[in-house]
């Protein structure tokens, strides 16, 4: 569907009979598409599409079989197909060639290079190699002849599963040795000063994954490791945005590697949405709506916890062994579509071309690294390619220069003690599936203002602090909606505001059936590790277990209410496949049932699961 359809509506509910004029763009979870021709990354409603690129002919040797032409042909094609970014990456070993020398007993006396002593100025005492910068210099040349952007990932350690490690570091872990540090800062200091005058870079990033260079302990070392690369880059460029280049955060407080921190010392935090690799995303096909809610569910997380803009920075099927062309076309289609809508504000395919044709490491190890690309290796293009020029076209055709951000409807509170990610993942999809638009939050934040709060999947005793447990009830009490799901967490005080009393609670064997006796009738089993036998005390019971014990409460408190469901439906639709796309998935209308006045207010109205909707308001009276 890439022709949007304008029409007029009248809506009773919004601006006080004022006539609205909507512009509706409706578009299935498995169709649509969109890009930007602004190349911008940290405006709302701005959206770029790139790709993340490696030479045709050499893959991570280009630096080492450097091709000119090659490189010319490859940015030629890219942009024709509406490429507008692209991230590459200087191999830290090829443009950092130092050597230990070593005397008796294995002492090192002195880093040189290979076949020479490091000079005493410039780029070489840096133990920085003037070759491989003169190359970088002629490829971001390039990449300005043809109309790119470059995001530079500098500390390329890692790749494709394959260490790149300069010899004089080798066996030391670059995320806290002393010395790999020290010439790590050598490094970012030469390339950034040399490079930083040229137009065709749009950001620096830390470096691909840099996460899996090395482990480490405890969340103070990876925060000193990217406190040390970010200021390093902006003490010598402070004119650019920082990009995070990490995948695998955690919104959790005992994480190593944490999406606050990320969001504290970075600009731009990254995703690096495979289904395959994630957890609970590889359950259904590539053109699910799990696998395609997968990249908007993770990225918003990242933005929301963060506050800070989230691209998603690369991503992509790995393959025929995944997906076939039409399936990864789809794939890719939907989640620029939705990524989009959701303002996450970048899509970057992995990768620019196959790598089939390449036999050194990692290619010789890996099968799923050499059938990536947008284009095969004799240049002639995927179905996914295509999508990338219909995607320009789109964008063309469209109304308003950028997307004014979506409307918002709820705030979902992640908290410790459950799996954060599962919690949200579900949430999100089932949200959206209720015509719901949620944020994140980390439930040690500031609670934000909303009508309606999540608090799925709650586990431990550590929910919420006591003050911030009393804040969230002060804000229902004025009259917000709280919906709260358990995997036996405890939350004190609770039963007498939530109208109920638990006489016992016992170690459930199995799953339980659910019978909904709401507005919708429908059932449905769960598995659950706690049974709550339940008394009602004020409270009305949805829905109740075959027994007749009540599983899904509701309870007015002060203006406001509290709905609270016995069965962490969450995180069980996550783990479960196929739990979210056939017709026997009813499951999201159990938040349309906590949400009914806020969808009803909704200027489009839908019923079909499977299909997204979210509201962007131009002004009062016009939205998209």
């Amino acid at each position: 569907m890439r022709d949007w359809i304008k029409k007029t509506y009248y809506h009773s509910e919004i601006k006080k009979m004022k006539r609205i004029k909507l512009s509706l763009l409706l578009f299935a979870i498995t169709f649509g598409l969109f890009a930007s021709n602004e190349v911008t990354i940290n405006k709302p409603g701005s959206f770029f599409v790139g790709a993340n690129y490696w030479a045709s002919h050499a893959g991570t040797n280009m630096w080492s079989n450097w091709s000119e032409s090659t490189v010319d042909k490859d940015f030629e094609q890219l942009s024709k197909a509406g490429v507008k970014v692209l991230r590459v990456f200087p191999i830290w070993s090829d443009f950092q060639p130092i050597y230990n020398y070593y005397t008796a007993r294995n002492n090192v006396k002195e880093v040189r290079f290979k076949d020479s002593d490091l000079p005493g100025e410039g780029l070489g005492a840096m133990g920085v190699d003037s070759i491989m910068m003169s190359r970088f210099r002629k490829m971001a040349d390039l990449a300005k002849k043809h109309d790119l952007k470059l995001v530079v990932g500098l500390v390329t350690g890692w790749m494709s599963g394959r260490l790149f490690v300069p010899p004089a570091l080798e066996g030391k872990n670059p995320m806290t040795d002393p010395i790999s540090l020290m010439w790590q800062m050598k490094f970012i200091k030469s390339f950034v000063n040399t490079m930083k005058d040229h137009s065709a870079i749009l950001a620096w990033d830390l470096g691909n994954e840099c996460n899996q260079m090395g482990n480490v302990e405890t969340y103070q070392q990876a925060y000193l490791w990217t406190a040390s690369i970010s200021n390093a880059i902006k003490a010598n460029d402070n004119t650019r945005l920082v990009i995070s280049g990490m995948h695998g955060l955690s919104a959790s407080n005992g994480a190593l590697w944490r999406i606050s921190d990320q969001g504290e010392l970075t600009d731009i935090l990254t995703t690096h949405p495979y289904p395959i690799f994630t957890a609970y995303a590889n359950h259904d096909e590539a053109t699910s709506i799990r696998a395609i809610m997968h990249s908007v569910s993770e990225t918003r997380l990242y933005a929301d916890v963060s506050k800070k803009t989230c691209i998603v920075e690369e991503t992509g099927i790995l393959g025929p062994m995944e997906a076939g062309e039409l399936a990864t076309s789809k794939f890719f289609r939907s989640i620029a579509f939705n990524l989009w809508a959701n303002d996450c504000r970048g899509v970057m395919w992995w990768c620019a071309y196959d790598q089939g044709n390449l036999s050194h490491p990692p290619y010789d190890w890996d099968a799923y690294e050499r059938d990536l690309g947008l284009f095969r290796v004799d240049r002639s293009p995927k179905k996914v390619a295509d999508e990338l020029v219909g995607f320009t076209n789109f964008i063309r055709k469209f109304p308003y220069p950028t997307l004014p951000v979506r409307k918002t409807d709820a705030v979902c509170i992640l908290s410790e003690g459950s799996d954060q990610w599962a919690n949200a993942y579900g949430a999100n999809i089932l949200a959206k599936q209720a015509e719901l638009e949620l944020e994140f939050q980390h439930a040690a934040q500031p609670l934000k203002d909303a009508k309606l709060y999540l608090l799925p999947c709650i586990g431990g005793s550590n929910v919420l602090s006591r003050h911030d447990w009393l804040n969230l009830l002060e804000k229902v009490k004025k009259g917000a909606t709280l919906y709260i799901s358990t995997e036996g967490g405890f939350l004190s005080p609770f039963l007498k505001e939530a109208g109920f009393v638990i006489n016992t609670s016992q170690t459930r064997l199995g799953g339980t059936v659910i019978k909904h006796e709401g507005q919708e009738k429908f059932s449905y089993t769960f598995l659950s590790s706690r049974k709550y036998n339940i008394s009602l005390d004020g409270a009305t019971a949805i829905a109740k277990e075959e027994d007749g014990n009540p599983a899904f409460l509701v309870n007015n408190y002060g203006a406001g209410k509290i709905y609270f469901l016995t069965v962490p439906l969450e995180s069980n639709l996550i783990k479960t496949p196929n739990s979210f796309s056939s017709e026997s998935s009813p499951y999201w209308k159990i938040y349309k049932e906590i949400a009914e006045d806020i969808i009803a207010s909704k200027l489009v109205q839908k019923n079909n699961p499977q299909l997204s909707c979210t509201e962007h308001y131009i002004n009062e009276k016009e939205a998209v």
